[in-house]
């Protein structure tokens, strides 16, 4: 117990700066992740097939593929392709890295929170779709003002749990170079020659972040509930 009050009282600065890189790739990845995600859902639903075919392939490739493997394509792919993201470094951090790793980051989470999507919205019951088609209502006002906002309250405990998943996940893009929390870890262990206080300490920390944001889910859970009855 000493020696995990020690090395974080030590490396303070290192793991407060990894904790924050862990939290903004996070925090990119959920926000990109859940717009995306809804317009696949949307395509894939559609009647448009080439739209559909589009979405089916892209959801079938990545959850069919380890998100490793696609950090991995993105870092090297992107410049491959004459996609150069300008090296800038902002407090130690590499920029380019951080895009990278949240490019792949949010790639993955779409298919997962389209999935999610697509299920909550042919959840809710086709007879209020006709219903409001009946009174006049577009197709589209339809699903943005009746079918989406119950949709999305049915489906926030799955949306929580790819969240907390998108948050643990963040620790694969350490293997790019990214100084997140499991690359911090690595480094203490490399420095302090403690192979495994600094893992404890970085899993204490990850799971304080993950409880808090299943705390906030929650009480957005039950405060939605409430409002409905």
């Amino acid at each position: 117990m000493e020696g995990l009050i020690r090395i974080m009282q030590k490396y303070s600065s290192l793991l407060v700066s990894g904790t924050e890189i862990t939290l903004l790739i996070s925090m990119i990845t959920i926000v990109f992740g859940l717009i995306f995600g809804c317009l696949m859902a949307l395509m894939k639903m559609c009647r448009i097939t080439p739209l559909r075919w589009f979405a089916e392939g892209y959801v079938a490739f990545i959850r069919g593929t380890p998100v490793l493997v696609q950090i991995f394509l993105i870092f090297y792919g992107l410049p491959i392709l004459g996609i150069n993201i300008p090296a800038i470094v902002v407090n130690g951090t590499d920029v380019s890295r951080v895009v990278s790793g949240s490019i792949a980051l949010v790639i993955n989470s779409t298919a997962y929170i389209c999935e999610i999507v697509r299920a909550g919205i042919q959840s809710i019951d086709r007879g209020q779709t006709e219903a409001a088609t009946a009174l006049g209502m577009s197709n589209t006002r339809v699903m943005w003002a009746i079918i989406m906002p119950q949709a999305m309250r049915n489906i926030i405990p799955a949306l929580g749990n790819e969240f907390i998943t998108v948050i643990k996940t963040s620790s694969q893009v350490s293997v790019i170079g990214i100084a997140e929390l499991m690359y911090t870890a690595n480094t203490i262990r490399g420095i302090s020659f403690q192979p495994i206080a600094p893992l404890v300490i970085v899993a204490l920390i990850y799971f304080v972040i993950t409880f808090a944001v299943s705390l906030i889910l929650n009480a957005v859970e039950r405060r939605m509930r409430r409002s409905v009855r």
